[in-house]
């Protein structure tokens, strides 16, 4: 996968591009990510990328040249029609399910903003998806992109050491994680599930199945609408509601 960022601020993608797993996928050829400036695709000699917004209001609008500019120079093949991402606290909210769509890409674009907004030729003529990550407005694009990034690389094959980490995450079932144990099996008069350590597989897999529902139950009810839910499951809902 080749990923490209459009971003005033490129230093801010030092260390995370460069550690951890996103480190290791580039270190293994599975991504190849650059970061541009897209103030050096400025067309004039100040290098200027905002302007004040027609109509008046305050803040500052980014110039459509040199986001467009800078697109041009990416070299990209439109034939396939890239994936060119904005980020935007307007944008479609985030899910788990939209990593995974990314994740089948070869090639995304993502476009980091600053001030008031974008031009709005931007939205219309250039990009293909605009991407929320909350009900919440940061100071740019970088975070965001920072966090898209990561949830679609880690889902690259080759990049996590157990390739069933990334299918039982949170949401990738509807779900939420069920919770994790390790050794010791005793801590400060604290124990494993019994079931954990029983060595019954069949068992061990319907405990977290329930657990899983259980902590989606309790901390994302929300989610459980969106399930089509099997008897048993209704059972053990039943059951929850019934301890609590």
């Amino acid at each position: 996968m080749r990923i490209h960022i459009l971003t005033l601020f490129p230093n801010m993608f030092d260390g995370v591009l460069t550690d951890s797993m996103i480190g290791k996928a580039q270190e293994k050829n599975i991504v190849n990510i650059q970061t541009v400036n897209f103030r050096e695709y400025a067309n004039n000699k100040h290098m200027t990328v905002d302007d004040s917004p027609y109509g008046g209001g305050g803040g500052m609008v980014l110039k459509p040249e040199p986001i467009f500019n800078a697109v041009d120079s990416l070299q990209l093949d439109w034939t396939t029609r890239p994936r060119i991402i904005l980020m935007c606290p307007q944008g479609k909210r985030y899910t788990q399910s939209m990593a995974e769509s990314l994740a089948g890409e070869q090639e995304l674009v993502f476009i980091c903003g600053h001030y008031e907004g974008y031009d709005e030729r931007i939205r219309e003529f250039l990009v293909t998806d605009e991407i929320s990550i909350g009900d919440y407005v940061l100071t740019g694009g970088e975070i965001a992109a920072m966090a898209v990034i990561d949830s679609v690389v880690r889902l690259l094959p080759g990049v996590l050491g157990n390739e069933m980490s990334a299918v039982s995450d949170s949401f990738s079932t509807g779900l939420l994680e069920h919770p994790h144990y390790t050794r010791p099996a005793t801590f400060r008069d604290w124990s494993v599930p019994d079931v954990l350590v029983s060595g019954h597989h069949v068992n061990v897999e319907q405990w977290r199945r329930r657990e899983s529902l259980r902590r989606t139950w309790q901390r994302r009810p929300d989610l459980l609408q969106q399930l089509e839910l099997s008897k048993k499951e209704l059972e053990w809902l039943k059951e929850f509601q019934d301890e609590s």
